[in-house]
């Protein structure tokens, strides 16, 4: 349904449609809080409104005051990626809706930190630290024999979609070089050759499981 003139979205005001398509509608606002004019995107209900998605959005809601419920951003923004794998500009754009937020606000965070995927990945997606305590103790060889292993350039995907391999920031393990994180979630340790090709085996079983 159309918003109508002087309704408000969060801090937004509506002021007047400024176009629609296949992906929503843009209206013409004012930032009520900064007092300064805004585009403001709304969602068709099929991608805003998701009942599970959106109540879980809720359940980390509350664990703030009322108006401070833009601190849930994050927690938002991880719920999306483990149930779609990444962070869409139209999920960006539904938290960005649900918060209360504008958009571009959601947006520096999905992009600020490295966690939050900004394109598909793999079902197992692979960072390896390559910061200078790890490049000191094979941290690159590690990236270099995974690429070589599953035959992808760094920051690709295996052509089946199972693996994704990337370069990562600092995980607070440099006496355990080489480290990678899978998923965001599983810390492997003094990743050798056979240790890589062990947990690559694994992971690939489990696919296929």
């Amino acid at each position: 349904m159309p918003l109508t003139i002087g309704s408000k979205i969060g801090p937004f005001r509506i002021e007047g449609p400024l176009g629609a398509g296949g992906m929503g509608e843009v209206y013409r606002a004012i930032d009520t809080q900064l007092d300064r004019e805004a585009a403001v995107k709304v969602l068709p209900p099929g991608l805003a409104n998701d009942p599970e998605r959106l109540a879980r959005f809720d359940r980390e809601v509350a664990k703030y005051p009322a108006e401070q419920k833009q601190s849930a951003v994050m927690a938002c923004l991880s719920i999306v990626q483990q149930e779609q794998g990444w962070v869409s500009p139209e999920a960006e754009l539904a938290v960005a809706q649900h918060l209360g937020m504008a958009a571009m606000a959601v947006h520096e965070v999905t992009t600020f930190y490295n966690m939050y995927n900004q394109q598909p990945v793999g079902k197992f997606k692979i960072n390896v630290c390559t910061n200078l305590p790890c490049q000191l103790r094979n941290g690159s060889q590690a990236l270099e024999r995974l690429c070589q292993r599953l035959g992808v350039e760094v920051g690709g995907t295996t052509a089946d979609g199972v693996f994704t391999v990337q370069p990562g920031e600092c995980m607070g393990a440099c006496a355990d070089a080489p480290v990678l994180l899978v998923n965001d979630r599983h810390m492997c340790s003094f990743m050798s050759d056979d240790k890589l090709d062990q947990l690559i085996d694994g992971l690939r079983q489990g696919a296929q499981s």
